[in-house]
């Protein structure tokens, strides 16, 4: 980030006397609620930092609880503001604070390095040592070390004189600068989630043509059952070294058995094919079965793409198609719903009817279950220990519902109650009580 951007940035919040609410929101990015109700972002991504301000406030999907971001909220949240500079006449945004500790007033900074190969974020004391980084940085990899407890060495300075422009209106200014990045990065993110899906969807179409026909496995059933019978009932024509017998069918028609001599005796012959028969039956309706989750499954893709394309930030698409971390740890087996976290809450979604029974017999007492009205949807279960949760989750989750339940955009109605209010009938059929109903536009 330029020089004279974050000379005329420290000028601005040098206008602050209060951090409200100070929070990571994603990886490299920090949100700061100031006072006046001003929100901006510190995105310390390396090779791309930047400050700006956004036109609505961010979905925050995840919760971070490193070291780092339980030092940052404890010292910073309700923090008076002493001072905002460049520290050492640099790329260096410092914003010293005042904070209260369990035993006395205590001076902390907040620096933020946009300084290409340095670029951190970093909480200091007033002898400038480190309390907590987000990049921890060892002997080994660096002659500047960051570690806790280990005073900072200062970043070499420059040498080249700095670019001075006129900014005239600094918050449009971030503004523009967030509307430019998203522009640039919107289109190319929901191309890249796109083809995921679609990948995801191929191999869905493929799993579902390699299940077998349900007719003709039933066919297959009724022609062992009926061979399996006719042998039982002519067991007095079959001489044991036969290797096929012809016979007439329970429709007068004559058809030609194989018999396998590898069984002692024609009944035994005919338990086996009796047993055979039943196997496939069940087979037929276990694949139709599968046949329609795996359907389901793919109008949800279908859904989940629709949902991308319409999408109009960044935040929304990463919403509802977050990225895998790049440590994520992968589990034996995937989880039988599709989750979505905003603000700390779990979102959980049935794609399909198997998934939405298993929702409805996990999910606790205190949990919200949503629903459409009055027809057929998927059941969302929001994940909660309490007797309330706040508008912006019961809108959220209400949308969702609504969202992967129907093909067409419009107003919808969703009920939504506690689960301790919903009476499972049968699978996933309920009945439910106490509920309250919310319209929705998607």
């Amino acid at each position: 980030m330029k020089y004279y951007i974050l000379q005329k940035v420290a000028k601005h919040l040098s206008n602050f006397k209060k951090i409200k609410l100070i929070k990571r929101v994603q990886n490299n990015t920090i949100r700061i609620e100031f006072d006046k109700n001003k929100i901006y972002y510190f995105d310390l991504s390396k090779g791309n930092s930047l400050i700006y301000k956004k036109p609505h406030d961010e979905i925050s999907t995840k919760d971070f609880n490193a070291p780092f971001d339980v030092l940052l909220q404890k010292t910073f949240n309700n923090a008076a503001i002493k001072k905002v500079y460049l520290y050492n006449d640099d790329k260096i945004l410092n914003i010293e604070v005042s904070s209260s500790s369990s035993y006395k007033q205590q001076n902390r900074i907040l620096q933020f390095e946009f300084t290409g190969i340095y670029t951190n974020i970093i909480i200091l004391d007033e002898q400038r040592v480190v309390l907590e980084a987000l990049r921890h940085i060892d002997e080994d990899k660096s002659i500047r070390v960051v570690k806790v407890g280990k005073h900072l060495e200062e970043i070499p300075k420059p040498n080249f004189k700095p670019q001075i422009k006129e900014i005239d209106d600094i918050e449009q200014f971030l503004l523009n600068l967030y509307l430019k990045k998203e522009e640039q990065e919107l289109e190319l993110l929901k191309k890249q989630k796109i083809a995921t899906l679609q990948k995801n969807i191929k191999k869905l179409k493929k799993l579902i043509e390699l299940l077998g026909d349900k007719k003709a496995l039933e066919e297959e059933a009724n022609d062992l059952y009926e061979k399996a019978n006719l042998i039982l009932s002519n067991l007095h024509q079959i001489k044991p070294y036969l290797k096929s017998i012809e016979l007439y069918n329970f429709s007068g028609d004559k058809i030609r058995i194989e018999l396998d001599t590898k069984f002692p005796t024609p009944s035994s012959y005919a338990n086996y094919l009796f047993s055979k028969a039943k196997r496939t039956k069940q087979k037929a309706a276990n694949q139709y079965k599968e046949k329609i989750n795996l359907e389901e499954k793919l109008l949800f893709f279908n859904r989940l793409i629709n949902t991308i394309n319409s999408a109009d930030s960044i935040d929304e698409v990463e919403f509802y198609f977050p990225k895998k971390e790049k440590k994520q740890i992968k589990t034996k087996k995937s989880q039988p719903y599709q989750s979505f976290f905003i603000d700390g809450y779990k979102i959980m979604l049935g794609r399909d009817e198997r998934e939405n029974i298993y929702l409805l017999k996990n999910s606790r007492a205190s949990d919200f279950w949503f629903h459409l009205k009055d027809r057929a949807s998927s059941h969302v279960i929001v994940s909660n220990t309490k007797k309330s949760i706040p508008n912006k989750i019961i809108e959220t989750a209400a949308k969702i519902c609504a969202r992967f339940s129907v093909d067409f955009k419009g107003d919808y109605l969703v009920d939504y109650t506690q689960r301790r209010n919903v009476n499972i009938q049968s699978k996933a059929n309920v009945l439910y009580n106490e509920y309250k109903t919310i319209n929705v536009r998607v």
